[in-house]
């Protein structure tokens, strides 16, 4: 049976009867009237009544039926059976990748874009569901095919569409809002690849609904692929937008400690970091900060430039000891979810500092340990620990934060190579060369051609002459955070030090190009005096000359402290292991040791309403380990993990979650800009709220042209009937006019 795309117009059919009424309205308007001259063309007429009759209930029927074809032509008959399989009918699948990430939550207009692109969804199932043959609808979201570690997740998928579905839609659809991932298109639309296979018997209309912001569609190349693959299967693409505007935007792009020794109840800074996306200045930004839950003074950043980000340092001291959770908040503006930005800070009640003496006085030793813990009123943080080089060969390293070797002339090899283990691991290391230290030892164990500790080969103890002429400071540093602070003009205690000995390198040594050796700081004679160089995850700084006043007078200087403190800051291991901001999605790692913990880890993480508990049992990871991978990570805040200990203890473990702030830049893509991008990819392209849904692509085989043609048909053949039903004189050959049989 057919069906009609604009059934309401079949109530012209009722026209059809017009043709009926004229002729009996002029039925009333006819009188009968005797004449005699007619009275041979009645008995002729007599004789072709039956016939005429006929012709002329003929030419009524066609007149009725063309008016009823006009009326079938303006209301689009569609033929559903089979027959309109064989005519030109097909099944339909409309595919509908939905962007749901997190700058879908812009609100232009009062509403949310995402709002705008559910309606278009909605207005694609309800023309779908108008259409007469089958039709098959698919939706997928961005988010539900960028989870790591997940499989492609269709709210929808090859569902078929009958007079239900579309509530069923409806109410799928409304629990739906925009996620907090930055989620683009690029895995949605290899997902559905993979969904749509090759089907040959069926029209695929993939539609990308989204509000194409130009980060998004950075990697051109693999989005322009990645259509043209599909459009070569046949995939009628359509882009829909569903925003036309870009609002200004502010985000916090980072929040983190600086370096610098942290510990309970000592001052320390941190660094927060705040990005415009608009094209304007944003002035007078106010930065409000959450420590452990209580308020905080706001920082305040007088103007961030457009398109750039400005960073702030702050200062902030935690009380005690432990894992304290920050926050900060901006004000209100397009989006808010990158308003707000969360960092988790380990501070120790002290830092413990291993300091290996190798001189039989212990002056380096001294120096220090005065330097890192002054004591009396004045309170660092740091603990040092002074021990002779036997400690290394004995104990643990893994406690100490930063490890200090001054004036050793030898370890064994089972020390050197835990010393190296834990540099390698993150430790900072720090070395003091003296008068006991052995050029020979040095290179041979520690220098190793570049594959050990030091960071560079010596050749010996060296002597500065005193310059008594030019007055050039013995010490000339480069911008490094160890002299940072001491560089000023107004500063002059770095020039007060003065160096007569030290250990000398080879003249033609160069750090190779592959190496992470670096001079920070030289002799006046063009000397190197300080070197560092990544080793692994670590550090190792390197003084070629002594820590005490044995060489220099620099243990005796008012700077050494303050350089000393800078340098713990730069060295201090746990401020290089700390756990980094995780980005949403991003699944949280748990490393056990299977002797000291026990296998089940409950989790505390962000909800809708609030925390949600949730436990989860480790599995065997490495000999000894035990592991758990959480992957729902979905929502920016802090994550904690509580583990029992095999002592009856908990461990407490905290990470932040953030969303990425680079989905917070609202500029977008116009449909001029998106085709430079996709040239060479046949696609359509909508603006949302004039998005119809075309219902002549997706419909079965439609009789509108057919019929058409057949009205065309029909009126001739209606003319032709009414022609030949009509009385028309002939001519004879000399032109005069024939009437009722005799000459005129």
């Amino acid at each position: 049976m057919p069906t009609f795309l604009h059934a309401p117009l079949l109530w012209g059919l009722l026209l059809a009867g017009v043709p009926v009424l004229i002729h009996l309205i002029n039925l009333m308007h006819q009188r009968r009237v005797q004449w005699a001259a007619m009275e041979f063309l009645l008995a002729s007429q007599r004789k072709n009544r039956a016939w005429v009759r006929l012709k002329e209930l003929l030419l009524l029927l066609m007149r009725m039926a063309a008016i009823a074809l006009v009326v079938l032509v303006v209301a689009q008959p569609l033929l559903r059976d089979e027959l309109g399989g064989l005519l030109g009918g097909t099944k339909i699948h409309h595919v509908v990748l939905l962007d749901d990430s997190y700058s879908m939550t812009d609100r232009p207009d009062g509403g949310d874009v995402m709002d705008e692109a559910k309606a278009v969804v909605d207005r694609i199932a309800t023309t779908a569901a108008e259409h007469v043959n089958p039709q098959r609808f698919t939706l997928l979201r961005f988010s539900r095919a960028a989870g790591e570690g997940s499989r492609v997740q269709p709210d929808f998928l090859q569902e078929s569409i009958d007079r239900d579905f579309v509530a069923r839609l409806r109410t799928a659809m409304k629990p739906i809002h925009a996620s907090q991932t930055a989620a683009g298109p690029a895995e949605a639309i290899r997902a559905v690849a993979g969904l749509l296979g090759d089907a040959k018997d069926q029209t695929r209309i993939v539609y990308l609904v989204s509000d194409f912001r130009a980060n998004q569609w950075e990697r051109a190349e693999e989005l322009r692929s990645l259509l043209a693959d599909l459009t070569a299967k046949n995939v009628a693409i359509r882009l829909v937008n569903c925003t036309d505007r870009q609002r200004p935007n502010l985000a916090v792009t980072r929040l983190a400690p600086v370096s610098g020794t942290r510990a309970a109840g000592i001052s320390m800074f941190m660094e927060v970091e705040v990005g415009n996306h608009g094209t304007s200045p944003a002035r007078d930004v106010s930065v409000v900060l959450d420590e452990d839950g209580r308020r905080q003074p706001a920082v305040k950043i007088r103007e961030i430039p457009p398109r750039e980000s400005v960073r702030e340092r702050f200062q902030i001291t935690f009380a005690t000891a432990g894992l304290h959770r920050l926050a900060a908040r901006l004000e209100s503006d397009a989006v808010e979810l990158d308003n707000v930005r969360h960092a988790v800070v380990e501070v120790p009640l002290e830092v413990p500092v291993l300091v290996v003496d190798g001189s039989a006085e212990g002056e380096g030793a001294l120096f220090l340990g005065a330097a890192l813990a002054p004591g009396g009123a004045v309170r660092t943080g740091i603990q040092p620990r002074v021990e002779t080089p036997a400690f290394l060969n004995l104990h643990s390293l893994d406690d100490y934060r930063a490890i200090y070797l001054t004036d050793v002339e030898h370890l064994d090899p089972a020390a050197v190579d835990s010393l190296s283990r834990w540099v390698a691991d993150g430790g900072g290391l720090g070395i003091f060369l003296g008068p006991r230290c052995r050029a020979g030892f040095l290179n041979e164990n520690l220098w190793r051609d570049g594959a050990g500790l030091m960071p560079i080969p010596v050749t010996g103890e060296a002597e500065l002459p005193v310059d008594r002429l030019e007055k050039v400071p013995d010490v000339v540093v480069t911008d490094h955070p160890m002299f940072r602070v001491l560089a000023g003009k107004d500063n002059s205690f770095l020039a007060t030090i003065n160096v007569n000995r030290y250990f000398g390198v080879p003249r033609d040594w160069r750090p190779d190009q592959a190496s992470t050796a670096r001079v920070i700081a030289r002799l006046r004679n063009g000397e190197p005096l300080v070197v560092e160089r990544r080793v692994g995850k670590g550090l190792v700084i390197a003084w070629l000359t002594t820590a005490a006043p044995l060489w220099n007078n620099a243990g005796a200087n008012p700077s050494f402290p303050v350089i000393v403190q800078e340098m713990q800051a730069y060295l201090d291991r746990g401020n290089a292991n700390e756990t980094a901001s995780l980005t949403v999605e991003t699944p949280l790692e748990i490393i056990l040791d299977a002797a000291r913990h026990q296998s089940r880890v409950q989790l505390v993480v962000p909800g809708e309403k609030g925390p949600d508990e949730t436990t989860i049992d480790a599995t065997p990871a490495t000999e000894g380990m035990l592991g758990v991978r959480f992957l729902r990570t979905d929502k920016a805040g802090i994550y904690e993990a509580r583990i029992a200990t095999t002592t009856g203890a908990t461990e407490t473990r905290r990470w932040a979650v953030n969303v990425d702030p680079r989905e917070g830049d609202l500029a977008r893509l116009d449909a001029a800009r998106l085709s430079t991008r996709l040239a060479g990819v046949k696609y359509t392209y909508h603006d949302s709220r004039a998005f119809g849904e075309e219902r002549q692509e997706a419909a079965g085989y439609n009789l509108g042209d057919a019929l058409l043609g057949l009205l065309v048909l029909w009126l001739a053949g209606e003319q032709l009937l009414a022609w030949s039903c009509s009385y028309h004189p002939r001519r004879d050959d000399a032109g005069a006019r024939v009437v009722g049989g005799g000459a005129a």
